[in-house]
């Protein structure tokens, strides 16, 4: 288990009255995703990461989730992570204090999409996954991110923690995933709702079409940044959920 995530019952109450902060990372990452938040934000929350890479359904995750979160709790979810925190608040939506949703998207998998992720794990359970993450790189990160040696090397041992059976598992939940927009109307906690300006993934659009649903939500989009955020532009997450955190 990697540093900062949660072991049963570790996040099952706040630390010195501040809120509980659930942090949700993609696929295939873990919680080094949100290294720079857990070590910042401890002044006003208790910031703790679930890893995922356990549980092959989105539904799963989110259950696991709810069984080890306290009673009431702010949660944020990046990529795959968003995903799950919005299954969250359908299953319990008087659970949760505050959302934020970062380079996600509330729409079901398209089928094109969907058999490109089999092929994805077709090839690494033949032995090639590490040729399927190096492939992927573009697509996550900032194009100058890509001649930064060591922030590559961090999202890719990322990747290789999860191994190929947790990215198959976190790959099914995806292509499983539910169609989300319908239930975003409903949602009352405080949201913020951020993405990089260059997310090939999920670009500013789907975004936006979130956060026009959400009643209230607020939309941040970070210049110079990939689907990434809370890596590549660190600092900046940071600070937007400081003030999402701290606002009334």
């Amino acid at each position: 288990m990697a540093p900062n995530s949660t072991s049963p019952n570790s996040a099952s109450a706040n630390a010195g009255g501040r809120p509980a902060l659930i942090l949700l990372p993609g696929m295939p990452l873990d919680a080094a995703l949100w290294e720079h938040q857990v070590r910042h934000l401890g002044e006003v929350a208790d910031p703790q990461v679930v890893e995922l890479a356990d549980r092959d359904s989105i539904a799963a995750m989110a259950g696991k989730v709810l069984a080890q979160a306290p009673e009431r709790f702010a949660v944020a979810g990046l990529s795959m992570g968003g995903y799950v925190a919005l299954e969250i608040l359908r299953r319990a939506p008087e659970r949760v204090e505050r959302l934020a949703l970062l380079d996600t998207n509330a729409r079901p998998d398209t089928a094109e999409a969907s058999a490109t992720r089999r092929e994805a794990v077709a090839l690494a359970r033949q032995g090639r996954y590490g040729q399927v993450i190096r492939a992927a790189l573009p697509r996550l990160i900032h194009p100058e991110r890509l001649a930064d040696e060591g922030f590559v090397r961090s999202v890719l041992a990322q990747m290789e923690r999860v191994g190929v059976d947790g990215y198959a598992r976190e790959q099914e939940a995806i292509i499983n995933r539910v169609d989300s927009r319908p239930g975003l109307a409903a949602i009352r906690c405080p949201t913020l709702v951020v993405c990089g300006r260059q997310d090939i993934l999920t670009p500013p659009a789907l975004h936006e079409e979130m956060a026009e649903a959400i009643p209230g939500a607020r939309l941040v989009v970070i210049e110079e940044c990939g689907h990434l955020s809370a890596m590549e532009q660190p600092q900046a997450v940071t600070a937007l959920m400081r003030d999402w955190l701290l606002r009334d």
